[in-house]
């Protein structure tokens, strides 16, 4: 008995709903487009007459969100901090730097500053940390952002008769002699600082900055509080004195309480600064300058239009190599495009040179995925499948190049990510969204356009479908 082998077929999505999602697609387009370009949308609406339904303009609603631009771009501030590391072993220096220097990123960004750069420097034995602000022109808001960083210290009480020797020289030498004549500097400082928190005195209600200290910050501690049994211990915020605590025993476990006249919000604030960074080294600003935008917004419109020539021969190549699936390509790029500008204000992205480097080499990919497509598919119609099955066809054999030509750059853009400095993480951040909405706008918006534009009218027009010169069917 013969047995006959029953094709599985593949299940396809219904022409009426293809229909819906297309019109999804179409509704989210004209949204994204509003959103993106608030002032464009107003002339539209005022061109088409339509204004007297509109209770304001779009570009002075809650729905203009600006777009964030680099100091590249746009300029800023640019400051130049010194670092007093004298206390600190010449091999630990890097270290703190580096520690430093991922304090003041964590800090500007909790000010709503993105993508900071911010750079340690060494020349001679000096250390220096250079800070550039995007879009930040004014000096004292630049200061105010990355703020008096906390350097938190505690210093040992100084025998009464080293006491009285710094006196009697500060009375001899004059005021000029700064050295503290009560308290000595010890190990123990905000580098060790793992956790401030506000709390409150049970039996005052008095306020209190509760601090809590790393591993080895507990150890020096401990040793300290048992040496000075009976002594006062100085706790010093950037060289001023803020409590002189008694210490009635050792205290382990590495937690310590400030106390001094805070008000509840005084508190609150010296606790954020502390959370927010306590450096491991102290820094004074030594120099300060405004800078403007070195591209300027002559050299950004430029730019743009530069852009829009390209887009612009690139949408006329498609069409005349590609016909039909060309123009349904310049569609699903420009649904593209719209998606991605959105993301980059949600987000969002702050947008340098070298990120909009990342977007036009996205834009590439996202081209070279239709392209991939579209050979696949005229090799299925010269073979000689219907034009229906061949778009089917030409996805599924297409998808899996795609696939891993996208993987692998996204793992690029994460290695860049990763590694990279602020710069270079804006390229990798913009190219790796990009790779994202490339391939949603090809697989899915550009087979959504083809599935809907064929029907069994266009069977006679194949060659609408077919790429290049003299090809036949």
């Amino acid at each position: 008995m013969a047995v006959a082998k029953a094709g599985v077929k593949k299940q396809r999505v219904s022409a009426s709903t293809v229909r819906y999602i297309v019109a999804g697609f179409f509704v989210v387009g004209v949204l994204l487009t509003v959103f993106d370009a608030p002032g464009w949308a107003d002339k539209a609406i005022d061109k088409v007459g339509l204004r007297k339904v509109m209770r304001g303009r779009i570009e002075n609603s809650r729905i203009n969100v600006p777009y964030r631009l680099g100091l590249d771009i746009q300029g800023g501030t640019h400051l130049v901090y010194g670092a007093d590391v004298k206390n600190i072993a010449s091999g630990d220096q890097a270290n703190s730097l580096d520690a430093v220097r991922d304090v003041i990123e964590r800090r500007v960004n909790l000010f709503g500053v993105s993508e900071p750069l911010v750079q340690v420097e060494k020349s001679g034995g000096e250390w220096r940390l250079i800070v550039e602000l995007a879009g930040v022109r004014d000096i004292n808001t630049a200061i105010k952002v990355i703020g008096e960083t906390p350097f938190l210290e505690f210093r040992e009480e100084r025998p009464e008769a080293e006491q009285k020797a710094i006196l009697d020289d500060i009375k001899n030498k004059g005021p000029r002699m700064i050295e503290d004549p009560y308290f000595s500097p010890t190990q123990l400082t905000g580098q060790y600082l793992q956790h401030a928190a506000v709390q409150f005195d049970q039996t005052t209600g008095q306020a209190t900055v509760g601090l809590e200290f790393n591993d080895e910050g507990s150890k020096i501690f401990a040793e300290l509080t048992k040496k000075n049994k009976g002594r006062r211990i100085g706790i010093y915020l950037d060289g001023a004195p803020i409590s002189a605590p008694v210490v009635n025993e050792e205290i382990t476990g590495g937690k310590a309480q400030i106390t001094g006249n805070f008000t509840p919000q005084e508190a609150k604030e010296l606790v954020g600064r502390m959370n927010a960074g306590a450096l491991p080294v102290p820094i004074t600003l030594i120099s300060q300058q405004t800078i403007g935008a070195s591209l300027g917004a002559e050299s950004l419109q430029k730019s743009l239009y530069a852009g829009m020539i390209g887009f612009l021969v690139l949408t006329l190549f498609m069409i005349f190599w590609y016909r039909l699936p060309g123009v349904l390509a310049v569609l699903a790029l420009l649904f593209y495009v719209v998606i991605l500008l959105a993301l980059f204000k949600l987000i969002p992205v702050t947008l340098t040179v070298a990120g909009i480097a990342g977007i036009v080499l996205s834009i590439g990919m996202a081209v070279d995925a239709n392209v991939l497509i579209f050979e696949r598919l005229k090799e299925e119609l010269q073979n000689g499948k219907r034009l229906e099955d061949a778009i089917e066809e030409g996805f599924g054999r297409a998808w899996t190049s795609i696939r891993d030509s996208n993987i692998s750059s996204l793992l690029t853009a994460l290695i860049l990510y990763w590694l990279g400095t602020s710069v270079v993480k804006g390229f990798a951040l913009t190219l790796g969204i990009g790779i994202l909405v490339s391939m949603f706008s090809a697989i899915s918006v550009t087979r959504m356009l083809l599935r809907v534009t064929v029907n069994r009218h266009l069977e006679k027009y194949r060659a609408l479908f077919l790429s290049g010169f003299g090809n036949r069917v």
